[in-house]
């Protein structure tokens, strides 16, 4: 019997579409809301669906909501949390220049612990994986989709959960911006390249160098972000 993905409801809707509100500017920072019954027509949706909506944003961190005064946009990117990271990635369109090179930062952090880790725990799982590589098609979408699923299992073999849910928080945006990155010829060799050195110190057992491989591959790609982005805007 097929089953049949359930339609956003409506405050999930309201929700989305305040938050686009929120990243384009319409309702700037530390700006306040209109008046309860006006945002309700203007969105076209029932007030107690609009609360819902603002409970729900004021939970997450987009919204403080004051009792007896207006509706206030926080500061998102003072006062936000991992939860708005992850909404945030759900809108390339809006999001600040630097925005990848700031996310490919932080995997430079995180990357070479939680791919020792693995290797630690589970090695052969992570060489099977690695194996695949050969296989691999020279297109973009194909390294998209295998470079993330290393990722996403070094995160899962890590034995902490907290690095999976920080990627699987990124996934869409991952791939669409993968898209981007791996267009780039060298951005695929400098990959082909990593998964093989990978494969040969996960083989040795030597963890120091399995740390070594992924950070300096971690720092490159930052490198060849940059000139996949500057291809996409022309310069």
């Amino acid at each position: 019997m097929t089953q049949w993905e359930a339609p956003n409801k409506p405050a999930e809707l309201t929700e989305n579409r305040l938050v686009e509100a929120i990243l384009d500017g319409t309702f700037a920072i530390n700006s306040t809301l209109p008046p309860e019954r006006e945002l309700a027509e203007q969105l076209g949706v029932t007030r107690p669906t609009l609360r819902e909506a603002l409970q729900r944003l004021s939970r997450d961190g987009w919204l403080e909501i004051r009792q007896g005064k207006p509706t206030r946009v926080r500061d998102f990117w003072r006062e936000g949390n991992l939860t708005i990271l992850g909404t945030v990635a759900r809108f390339p369109q809006y999001l600040p220049t630097d925005f990848v090179k700031h996310l490919l930062q932080i995997r430079l952090l995180l990357a070479p612990e939680y791919t020792r880790l693995a290797v630690q725990n589970a090695k052969e799982s992570v060489l099977q994986f690695l194996d695949r590589r050969i296989e691999l098609d020279d297109n973009k979408e194909v390294f998209v989709d295998y470079d993330m699923n290393l990722h996403i299992l070094c995160t899962q073999l890590s034995g902490n959960p907290v690095f999976t849910l920080i990627f699987n928080g990124f996934i869409d945006l991952y791939r669409t911006m993968g898209a981007l990155y791996f267009s780039i010829p060298a951005s695929r060799e400098s990959s082909r390249n990593y998964y093989t050195a990978l494969a040969t110190a996960a083989s040795s057992g030597n963890l120091d160098d399995v740390e070594s491989v992924v950070r300096s591959t971690m720092n490159e790609s930052i490198t060849l972000w940059q000139k996949a982005e500057n291809i996409r805007l022309g310069e």
